[in-house]
């Protein structure tokens, strides 16, 4: 969940401000970790044994590694440019107006979908509750009922956005103590009294081989509850000492993360009692289950502690939801003030508050109950749309090195020529591990993000409005071919729909050697030296309050 620094209001034009830098490394470190340990939690471990099996350890060591790396290139380019938002600028920095355009709009489908993966989330533990039974099919799909409620939590998401950010401010330091606490008291009182180590090979440690494994890292929430480290970065205009405090605080969080996570996981796979899954890992089955932890709980006869996960149930993931209802807002207003949307996302409130784009969020997280209505297939969605998001800082560290190797580095990143390729590598295999399923509607909602935003920036351009963004076509020429590229390997492929024809391993292969190439083209085409520095200094000024 984010910090509460990172929320303050947009200024209006007319009441313009620089950030106050009053955020430390405590205050850093405490924003990406309290975004990493959030609903995934709740399912994460459930939906990973079901999917790969005890072998579902490994499934989260590769994520853990896969997020590493992307946060080792984050902490550097973080550190380099202490600029707020500032996962979403370094493409613009680097490749210009195009990819600049195109990294915005999986920002902003990133932070959309969040808000309904956490109502889902809510509405999946309340279940446990005899009146909440109706609000989801046998499969996990919303019924009209449960549609209705999504919708409802949906609104007192936006109505309370529109209270103001104090309202927030008032529980967030409790949501984010309580958010790490009780996984911890999870962990620490099921392996202290229920702890069964046969559980890991009486079934087979790995049931479902390396294809298990691997898809697990993407469609059962692995990387999504790993996801939130660029918390810190976002939060860079308001740090204190940021060139130092930020790549602590991001490779910190990640640490912190990925320790809970598999814990969590062990603690589960040890704690379940046999019968819950006699018939194999993929038929896993208990009373309780639409709530993994707290059913887990209840069944080994731990009430009280079923009493606090199923109330940590509603309070962390309403929180989150909160807090990312106004950070797709923020992105709106971000994007229009770019010159990528119209400059009616601009307008505020007498409290700060950016309206059109609340109504905005509420509209999106609505849509997004229709074609992906169960929360395992949100999290498919907002993996991908975040993977595609991270994507970008590889590919701007990148051009960084080559076409300003002498700017500070408060951390440079050792073996950076080597590892960032390799998370760029990765983060596309995570992509293509989301299955053709997914990738196909992620494909239809960039489309119509170009559509909107790519028409609306031609509009502007000819009206010659004063905010009208520079494409930078030349720079960017590598974009299509990567998404299309990824695309059609996707269709291919063998996971999520896939027609199969590329066999395993030899697509992991091929996804590789495409994004190797996709990654020295997009070095060699980016923008020159004095454009970056220009686009650099662009963005400062704006951050300073000027026009």
């Amino acid at each position: 969940m984010a910090s509460v620094d990172q929320l303050a209001p947009p200024s209006t034009s007319q009441n313009r401000s620089s950030l106050r830098r009053n955020v430390g490394l405590i205050g850093l470190l405490w924003a990406s970790a309290g975004s990493i340990i959030g609903s995934g939690w709740l399912y994460g471990a459930k939906n990973a044994v079901v999917a790969a099996g005890p072998a579902a350890l490994i499934s989260w060591g590769i994520g853990a590694v896969a997020i590493v790396l992307l946060a080792f290139v984050h902490a550097e380019l973080g550190g380099m440019f202490p600029v707020a938002g500032g996962t979403a600028r370094y493409p613009h920095y680097a490749f210009g107006g195009l990819a600049g355009m195109s990294f915005g709009w999986f920002a902003w489908l990133q932070a959309a979908t969040v808000a309904p993966i956490e109502v889902e989330a809510m509405i999946g533990y309340a279940g446990h509750w005899h009146f909440a039974k109706s609000f989801l099919n046998d499969n996990g799909t919303l019924t009209t009922s449960g549609f209705i409620v999504a919708v409802i939590l949906m609104g007192v998401f936006v109505a309370v956005n529109f209270l103001g950010v104090s309202v927030l401010a008032r529980t967030n330091s409790a949501a984010t103590w309580l958010k790490i606490f009780v996984p911890l008291l999870a962990i620490f009182t099921l392996a202290a009294t229920h702890f069964h180590s046969s559980n890991f090979t009486s079934h087979g440690f790995a049931p479902f081989g390396s294809k298990g494994v691997l898809a697990a890292i993407s469609t059962s929430g692995i990387v999504f509850a790993l996801l939130g480290f660029e918390q810190a970065i976002q939060l860079a205009g308001e740090s204190r000492n940021p060139k130092r405090d930020i790549p602590r605080a991001v490779l910190g969080s990640v640490a912190i993360g990925t320790l809970i996570y598999v814990l969590l996981q062990v603690v589960f796979i040890g704690a379940l009692p046999g019968s819950s899954f006699a018939k194999g890992w993929d038929k896993l089955d208990f009373v309780g289950i639409s709530g993994p932890f707290a059913g887990l709980a209840t069944l080994v006869g731990l009430g009280w502690l079923t009493v606090v996960l199923y109330f940590d149930a509603i309070v962390s993931p309403g929180g989150t939801g909160l807090i990312y209802t106004t950070s797709t807002s923020r992105i709106s207003y971000g994007l229009s003030k770019n010159g990528y949307a119209p400059r009616v996302f601009e307008r505020t409130d007498a409290r700060g508050v950016p309206v059109y784009g609340l109504i905005m969020s509420f509209v999106t997280g609505v849509v997004c109950f229709l074609p992906f209505p169960s929360w395992q297939q949100l999290v498919g969605f907002i993996t991908s749309a975040s993977v595609l998001m991270y994507a970008g800082a590889p590919l701007a560290f990148g051009a960084m090195r080559r076409r300003l190797p002498n700017r500070e580095r408060s951390y440079r990143l050792p073996l950076g020529g080597v590892l960032s390729p390799l998370a760029f590598i990765v983060a596309s295999l995570i992509i293509y591990w989301s299955g053709w399923q997914t990738l196909e509607k992620l494909g239809e909602a960039i489309v119509l993000g170009y559509l909107l935003l790519g028409g609306y920036a031609r509009y502007a351009s000819k009206k010659g409005l004063p905010n009208a963004p520079r494409i930078s076509w030349k720079s960017a020429q590598w974009l299509p071919v990567y998404l299309l590229g990824i695309g059609v390997i996707s269709w291919q492929g063998t996971f999520g729909g896939g027609q199969g024809n590329l066999p395993m391993w030899t697509d992991i292969a091929v996804v590789a050697v495409f994004s190797l190439a996709i990654y020295h083209w997009a070095i060699r085409v980016a923008l020159p030296t004095d454009a970056i520095e220009q686009n650099i200094e662009d963005i400062e000024v704006v951050d300073a309050g000027g026009h």
